[in-house]
């Protein structure tokens, strides 16, 4: 008699692991994907709290007071705020460095952790892609506002290389040109990241909207995403590039930053070592930062399931591993002032750290170097009061404008400046509140590998087995388009993962061709039952980067040495080395275009109409039913033949939708 063995059971024989080793799993006490839309997407659906209404009343008052501080400047001039000669960059400088640098650690965060395959990203990985995005607009304000006539930095030909009537274009030798592609390059993608991200986000609070205001705004963002793994196929090729576009633009971005103060002569700044350290100094402070809004948002929205304590832990020791590269860095800048033998260089930094500014340097010791080296311990890492505490205080970098305050004109940090700072951070806290009346803190679709044997212990029902989806298509909620019509296609329900990939497999071995398979998250192995091929996202890629990167060289050439033809210290009208770092982001920027372009082109997105968005039961394919659906053009189509082969494949509530 045959006996059944099970391939994917442990053997009796192999050791466990010792409990030190044993890791927790990524969502606690057994929660099921439907739990999870559940309970992230009832924090936009629910009802606003009191706190949060005293909050934004707070947060508007403090972003009222910066425009009024911004317009008193403007009227005034930039001197109010310590700018003058020989001081040119004062306190909005130290302003830009500080957002620019937490700005620019949210989407690394993210896009690495993409390209490591670390799953625990999808619990911090959109806090830190919102805080990207509004750390990037507060930080555009200050190097506007810096040139003191706002008008000028906005005409085209000044920042922007656009025709203009004075007949001039941008100086492209300069790092402030530079500086201002890669920002406004790396805000751009970072949108387009995670605004991608979004997607299927949007369709599961478009399939759970409750008006038709709603139901409409949320479809349209939507693009008429139905699930279809065909669509998840193009949409996780699509995001692995961004991903991969991404992370080395944050690192020449940040490097491009750092080159504003490296490039100069001054004293303290004219090193090497500001790229690398920028950028360490960027992630370091982007973790502090998510983790002062994660630890609270933990707490106060009850998310104590899907943000763990392994999740703080291990963002506690990135912080503890970045914290001592960028002590490193510290080191290193006095140890080169006195092995070069400059003087100037050498007293610049004794005067920093002993000088009358000493205390904002051993503060700055004490916050990014020292209290670090306190998550060495578990007890620091798992008290969350304790890492809100001490992250707080992890994300300023050093005070730029206080340097040389004795060989030049003292840096003024007067009160137009001193409240401008906290009014534009309430402004950047305004725009998060804004954020939560739409969006997610945290994603509700997260992936799932292959088959639900490998969901690490979210139980069976983590496929999409939840009793709370019973129902939820005949809940009274509107559909978004009215039932009727000739037959468009023959859709079965499936539970689990391996079940749809089964049926998926029997469908193909019969020989149809207009099917698809519609799950609430990307199934990986899906593609092989269904016999798809590699996606053709990469082309799009390729054919938008090569176009940015030719564009760029010839804008530059064009501009520089035919039409503006300026010698500028004797340098060549036109080079490829001064001309590759705006040809690269434009690289990266067309780049990303043509991968969302592309992503849209192959799932034949947007597409607000389509038969199955109208089915009340299909709804349930963004919180945690798996849907097989056979379209009756396809030629192999018969109404008996092809229930029979659902049936036989194990589907269940096997339905006719309508066009």
């Amino acid at each position: 008699m045959a006996h059944s063995v099970d391939h994917h059971r442990v053997p009796t024989y192999v050791v466990p692991p010792p409990r030190e080793l044993e890791r927790e799993p990524l969502v606690l006490n057994q929660r099921p994907p439907a739990w999870i839309s559940d309970k992230i997407a009832g924090i936009a659906e629910g009802r606003t709290p009191t706190w949060w209404w005293i909050a934004l009343g707070i947060s508007i008052v403090g972003m009222l007071t910066m425009f009024g501080m911004i317009a008193y400047l403007i009227s005034t001039g930039v001197g109010v705020w310590g700018l003058h000669q020989p001081t040119a960059w004062a306190w909005d400088i130290t302003n830009f460095v500080f957002w620019i640098g937490i700005g620019h650690a949210g989407t690394l965060i993210s896009a690495i952790l993409c390209l490591l395959r670390q799953r625990w990203r999808t619990s911090i990985n959109r806090a830190a892609e919102a805080m990207t995005l509004f750390a990037v607009a507060c930080a555009g304000i200050f190097p506007v506002v810096h040139t003191g006539r706002v008008w000028y930095a906005l005409m085209p030909g000044f920042l922007i290389p656009f025709p203009n009537a004075n007949a001039i274009w941008p100086q492209f030798r300069s790092p402030l040109l530079w500086d201002v592609f890669a920002v406004s390059t790396y805000g751009t993608v970072s949108l387009l990241f995670w605004y991608t991200g979004l997607i299927p986000d949007l369709a599961t609070m478009r399939d759970r909207a409750t008006s038709k205001l709603k139901k409409f705004l949320y479809g349209l963002f939507a693009l008429g995403w139905t699930g279809s793994n065909r669509h998840w196929s193009n949409y996780e090729k699509a995001y692995l590039i961004l991903a991969g576009l991404s992370t080395p633009l944050v690192l020449s971005v940040h490097s491009v930053v750092s080159f504003d103060f490296a490039v100069s002569q001054v004293p303290g700044w004219h090193t090497t070592i500001f790229p690398p350290y920028f950028v360490a100094g960027a992630i370091f402070s982007g973790f502090g930062m998510v983790l002062t809004l994660l630890v609270p948002l933990r707490s106060i929205c009850k998310l104590e399931d899907v943000i763990t304590t392994r999740h703080i832990e291990l963002m506690c020791k990135v912080i503890l591993a970045t914290g001592s590269i960028v002590g490193y860095a510290y080191g290193m800048e006095f140890f080169i002032a006195w092995y070069g033998g400059n003087p100037y260089e050498l007293y610049a930094f004794q005067n920093r750290a002993f000088g009358p500014y000493w205390w904002a340097y051993w503060s700055m010791i004490t916050c990014n170097v020292i209290s670090p080296h306190l998550f060495w311990f578990k007890w620091c890492r798992t008290r969350m009061w304790f890492v809100f505490l001490v992250d707080r205080g992890e994300h300023r970098h050093v005070v730029r404008a206080v340097r040389h305050h004795r060989d030049v004109a003292a840096p003024g940090l007067p009160a137009v400046e001193l409240g401008l700072f906290p009014s534009d951070l309430r402004r950047h806290h305004d725009l998060r509140r804004e954020f939560r009346a739409v969006l997610h803190a945290v994603p509700a679709v997260h992936a799932v590998p292959a088959d639900h044997r490998h969901r690490r212990g979210q139980g069976r029902d983590a496929a999409g087995g939840s009793a709370s989806s019973a129902g939820r298509g005949q809940d009274g909620r509107s559909t978004l388009m009215s039932t009727g019509g000739r037959p468009y296609a023959l859709m079965a329900e499936f539970e689990t993962p391996a079940a749809a990939m089964h049926a998926a497999t029997m469908v193909r071995e019969e020989g149809y061709k207009r099917w698809d398979v519609h799950t609430p998250f990307p199934v990986h192995g899906m593609d092989g039952a269904m016999g798809l091929r590699n996606s053709k996202v990469g082309w799009f890629t390729f054919a938008g980067g090569t176009t940015g990167f030719t564009l760029g060289m010839l804008m530059i050439w064009w501009m520089g040495k035919v039409d503006y033809a300026i010698p500028v210290g004797g340098k060549p009208l036109f080079s490829p080395m001064f001309a590759f770092p705006v040809s690269y982001e434009l690289t990266i920027l067309l780049g990303a275009f043509g991968t969302l372009i592309g992503m849209a082109l192959l799932n034949r997105l947007p597409r607000h109409y389509h038969p199955l968005l109208k089915h009340p039961r299909f709804r349930n394919v963004t919180h945690d039913k798996i849907y097989l659906v056979i379209e009756t053009a396809d030629p192999r189509y018969s109404d008996t033949a092809t229930r029979q082969l659902l049936e036989r494949a194990g589907g269940r509530h096997i339905e006719v939708v309508e066009d």
